[in-house]
């Protein structure tokens, strides 16, 4: 089956949905309007309904109908969120995010990180250490506000000497006038696709893996 009647399948069993539904509403809509004018016509002589009564069903209906509807909007409106996170996800393919993790990898360039602070800190010490577990640099800030930073490591060791290319971990140590500060470090990627799941759209990090939206602390 070529393409492009495969889309034309889709879009005719589409609009059939549409006009199923609609047609359920407007069955409905007649069957309770026919059981109403049935008991009108039929009614008690000696004791009628009550205008009241007469009310409170087509009050009824009306909430049915409304609810219908409102459920109508509220899934187009869903659409409408999810078409326009999947553009967000697509723009974001090719650059370079912060999402949680421990690993850097260090090029000629230098190597990128960053911390996430759960509040202010007056001190910031980030350990950088090689394949074995030894330190190897570190990196230091002060006066760091809540929230997520980066920072370049130029690739200079404890010694002074350059550092070997290639990949190195991280932790990280925050405090604000002694107190320690809840802190995390933050792992460079290229996002490098875009997944529609069934109930949101993940990005693909490069080898980091699939992460959310909320799971981006910074583009960068």
């Amino acid at each position: 089956m070529s393409a492009v009647s495969e889309t034309q399948n889709v879009l005719s069993s589409l609009a059939r949905s549409d006009k199923t539904n609609a047609k359920a509403t407007e069955d409905m809509q007649t069957r309770f309007l026919t059981l109403l004018t049935t008991q009108l016509r039929n009614q008690d002589p000696m004791n009628p309904m009550q205008n009241a009564e007469v009310t409170s069903q087509l009050a009824q209906m009306s909430t049915v109908d409304g609810i219908e509807r409102l459920n109508k909007m509220f899934q187009q409106f869903v659409s409408s969120q999810e078409s326009a996170e999947a553009m967000q996800a697509a723009a974001l393919v090719g650059r370079g995010v912060l999402v949680e993790g421990k690993g850097m990898i260090l090029t000629e360039a230098g190597g990128v990180g960053g911390v996430e602070l759960a509040a202010p800190a007056d001190k910031v010490t980030v350990t950088i250490r090689d394949a074995a577990g030894l330190e190897v640099a570190r990196v230091e800030f002060e006066d760091l506000e809540a929230g997520s930073h980066n920072f370049v490591w130029d690739g200079t060791a404890l010694d002074g000497q350059k550092a070997a290319t290639g990949v190195y971990s991280m932790s990280v140590v925050a405090s604000a006038g002694g107190e320690k500060v809840a802190a995390k470090t933050l792992e460079f990627g290229q996002v490098t696709g875009v997944i529609r799941g069934p109930k949101s759209t993940d990005l693909q990090v490069g080898s980091l893996g699939i992460f959310q939206f909320d799971d981006i602390k910074q583009i960068l």
